[in-house]
């Protein structure tokens, strides 16, 4: 197994709160990474630290190799770092067109085609679309980022991507998200979840949180495999 980024005992503080406790997670190439937990289990702290959204306390971010720790989350994101957080994760004042072609000029089409519920929301500012809306809208800019042609994202992070969906459209998103680790992006994906998302590719891997610290972690097997 090829790891394409880790945490390496990785602490991060919030304060006087320390959010993750020496955490060590790899993250293996082109394969999706679950990471499993209640609210507050360090999921989305695990994101924002490979992200480097968040400063690490103790610890370090390995990528390819190499020790990023230092490296900022803009810097991250040019070398092939895509990150969806949960919230704030499209540009509000903006339309759906232009959130698209910011991400991928001259790929709408296939934005759409992802997506056909965007498509009567072009000329709508992404303000005001509803929760699941921009859900879709932030989702399919990661999509675009990943896949070719250009340079893909060679790491996506994706916090909760069922957040606000219906339950079709969750099932896509997993789809969808679960490509990107096949040809030709052979992205690693991690996604902050609190179960396993169903029909995960063979081989897939899911860890669980609590209070910062990893609980456990197995393969899922065709996805599956619950971690315990």
């Amino acid at each position: 197994m090829t790891v394409e980024i880790a945490l390496r005992r990785a602490r991060v503080r919030y304060g006087p709160l320390e959010a993750l406790h020496g955490l060590d997670l790899p993250v293996p190439a082109a394969t999706v990474t679950v990471l499993l937990g209640r609210n507050g289990a360090g999921r989305t702290t695990v994101l924002r630290a490979l992200a480097g959204t968040v400063p690490l306390a103790a610890g370090r971010v390995v990528w390819g190799g190499r020790d990023v720790t230092g490296l900022p989350a803009h810097v991250r994101a040019r070398r092939g770092l895509c990150f969806v957080p949960d919230l704030r994760a499209v540009y509000g004042t903006l339309t759906v067109a232009e959130n698209l072609d910011l991400a991928a000029p001259g790929r709408r089409d296939e934005a759409l085609a992802a997506y056909p519920e965007l498509g009567p929301l072009l000329a709508h500012r992404a303000a005001t679309l509803s929760g699941g809306e921009r859900r879709m809208l932030a989702l399919v800019r990661a999509v675009l980022a990943a896949a070719p042609p250009g340079a893909p994202a060679r790491v996506v992070l994706v916090d909760e991507p069922s957040l606000g969906l219906a339950r079709a459209v969750a099932s896509r998103t997993y789809g969808l998200l679960a490509a990107l680790t096949g040809p030709p992006a052979h992205a690693a994906v991690v996604l902050a979840e609190q179960r396993v998302p169903p029909g995960l590719p063979a081989g897939s891997v899911a860890y669980g949180l609590s209070r910062g610290s990893l609980v456990s972690g197995d393969e899922t097997g065709h996805g599956t495999r619950h971690t315990g």
